[in-house]
């Protein structure tokens, strides 16, 4: 019988659930992140990449390629998470085992799909994304395939808002013109070795011998890779469960026996601990180091923060000063880093968030000082409750007022009003409460 798996893509999931609860940003460019020195974009709408914004991108660049009309919020994960289970909710009813990769992003074996026909699959998916858009308001995309990197690559081929579903027995043909870039497992430097040899396509690495493949890219990588580019993939879709833990870990071709070079290693390590633990989509509480003494004896030490963050300069400091010092406690063969007491970053701290303050200079007048209006507390996209109007979200704050525009998830676009900052009736909001 033939197998089928989903590959389902919210398209530019932070900013669209921004969109969908704030109807005034509907059709508008959306950015989602900080604002801050070091704040990045953690989202982007369709609309703000026609400018050439990309998540990832630091904040000061995007604002400079964002027109007149853009609008940058911060990050609100409680309504992502939120959103998320709703959405996931809806496909396994569908498919009972669902392979999470993020809050936007999973994979399904239906089981009604087992021995489809191309069109009954086609129809099934759509129904699916139609179901999706009607219940949450949101968009997927979705590939369909054999396995699940075709899945996933149709997925990609297909955004935004689109379909595509992979016919059985024309895998091959469908990777082959695609850069090597595309297939999951290779990054840069699986990418460097094989332009090296003269390999740019999937085409070309699935018509290296296995021998060929396994001299360039290693043993059991260079197979399976080979393997994955001929369009074979037997890989189960199974339920990962919640991530307790991230880590990274280096064995050394010679043993560290200086307290530099190993905090050296160990910010590097802590690197390759973050980007996952970033991938994850969490914040951590808890830093561990693990160090490999020669003889094989193992220690672990760790240290609790105050707060969860994801901010890579604060948890690779805590590593380093958890570290021991070589010319104590002997030769390092291996160090290793990993991050625990994982959260869902309900208060962001990589995309530093921080609002720089209104100066508290004074303003003189021929008649007499008069003391400017203290710093907003609000900022652009807080939400907002006021005991009249209900539920908003902040358009605007300074010189002593705010502006709030009140509308959520079912209001469609909503009326906006000016308040004293100081005003008592103007609390504020839980984010959840946009999706009412």
């Amino acid at each position: 019988m033939a197998r089928w798996v989903i590959h389902l893509d919210l398209d530019a999931f932070y900013a669209s659930a921004e969109q969908l609860t704030r109807p005034t940003l509907a059709g508008r460019p959306v950015l989602v992140g900080g604002t801050g020195p070091r704040g990045v974009v953690a989202g982007a709408s369709y609309e703000s990449r026609a400018f050439g914004i990309k998540s990832a991108m630091p904040m000061a660049q995007a604002r400079r390629l964002l027109p007149a009309n853009g609008v940058i919020v911060p990050p609100r994960f409680r309504v992502y998470e939120r959103l998320s289970q709703e959405v996931f909710a809806v496909v396994t009813s569908v498919a009972p085992v669902l392979e999470k990769i993020s809050l936007d992003e999973a994979f399904a074996e239906p089981p009604a799909l087992a021995g489809a026909s191309l069109d009954e699959v086609t129809s099934f998916c759509a129904s699916l994304r139609s179901r999706i858009r009607e219940e949450t308001g949101l968009v997927a995309s979705i590939g369909a395939g054999n396995g699940k990197q075709i899945a996933k690559i149709a997925s990609d081929e297909a955004k935004p808002d689109g379909l595509l579903v992979v016919p059985q027995g024309t895998e091959r043909e469908f990777l082959a013109p695609l850069p090597v870039r595309a297939l999951w497992g290779i990054g840069p430097v699986a990418e460097g070795k094989l332009r090296f040899i003269g390999v740019q396509t999937l085409g070309q690495l699935a018509a290296l011998s296995e021998q060929d493949a396994v001299a360039t890219l290693g043993g059991v990588v260079g197979r399976d890779l080979r393997r994955l580019a001929t369009g074979f993939d037997d890989r189960p879709v199974a339920d990962r469960g919640e991530t307790k833990q991230v880590s990274a870990e280096t064995t050394f071709d010679t043993d560290i026996k200086d307290l530099a070079s190993l905090r050296a290693e160990v910010r590097r390590i802590a690197v390759g601990a973050h980007k996952r633990l970033v991938k994850a989509e969490r914040v951590a509480r808890t830093v561990v180091i693990k160090l490999r003494h020669t003889d094989m004896h193992t220690v672990t030490r760790s240290e609790t923060i105050s707060a969860p963050t994801d901010d890579l300069a604060e948890l690779s400091a805590v590593a380093e000063r958890l570290l021991l010092d070589p010319a104590e406690f002997g030769g390092i063969r291996l160090a290793g880093v990993a991050y625990s007491g994982l959260s869902v970053p309900h208060q962001d701290a990589l995309f530093s968030l921080s609002v720089p303050e209104a100066p508290a200079s004074t303003v003189v007048t021929a008649a007499a000082p008069v003391a400017a209006p203290p710093p907003s507390e609000w900022r652009q996209g807080d939400d907002v409750v006021h005991e009249e109007f209900g539920t908003g979200w902040v358009q605007g704050a300074g010189h002593g007022r705010v502006t709030v525009r009140f509308e959520h998830r079912t209001s469609g676009p909503g009326a906006a009003k000016t308040f004293p900052q100081t005003d008592p009736a103007l609390t504020r909001g839980d984010p959840g409460d946009c999706l009412r």
